[in-house]
């Protein structure tokens, strides 16, 4: 399979998600104009190296080195790369019980995030 590698670092989200678009509008503002922001439904057929079943469980951080990452990887690589939160990022690859929480807490919000925006609202 052939990669499709971007110019910058791309981060695939799922755009009928209420919930992540709320979040990836906060996400814009924080870490800038560092990283592309595209929806998976629109943008997948531009990396064939990605699925999207993936996409659809989770966030996917393609660089432009090639690199994937996905669901709290994918957000910690990319808030260290709008130099914000590098020290989660080094306890994540650090330590298997941060990695563990991180991803379990990930999975326990991208579970939930249909009924998760109206205690946001709270």
């Amino acid at each position: 399979m052939e990669m499709n590698l971007p110019m910058k670092p791309t981060l695939l989200w799922d755009g009928e998600c209420v919930f992540c678009d709320h979040w990836i509008r906060r996400w814009e503002k924080v870490v800038g104009e560092v990283i592309d922001y595209r929806t998976y439904q629109e943008a997948i057929s531009d990396f064939p190296q990605v699925s999207a079943a993936d996409c659809a469980k989770a966030v996917q951080l393609i660089l432009p080195d090639g690199c994937v990452y996905s669901a709290a990887h994918a957000v910690l690589q990319s808030l260290a790369l709008g130099r914000r939160s590098g020290r989660l990022l080094a306890c994540y690859e650090r330590s298997r019980l941060f990695r563990y929480c991180a991803e379990a807490t990930y999975r326990f919000v991208a579970a939930n995030r249909s009924w998760l925006p109206r205690l946001s609202r709270l």
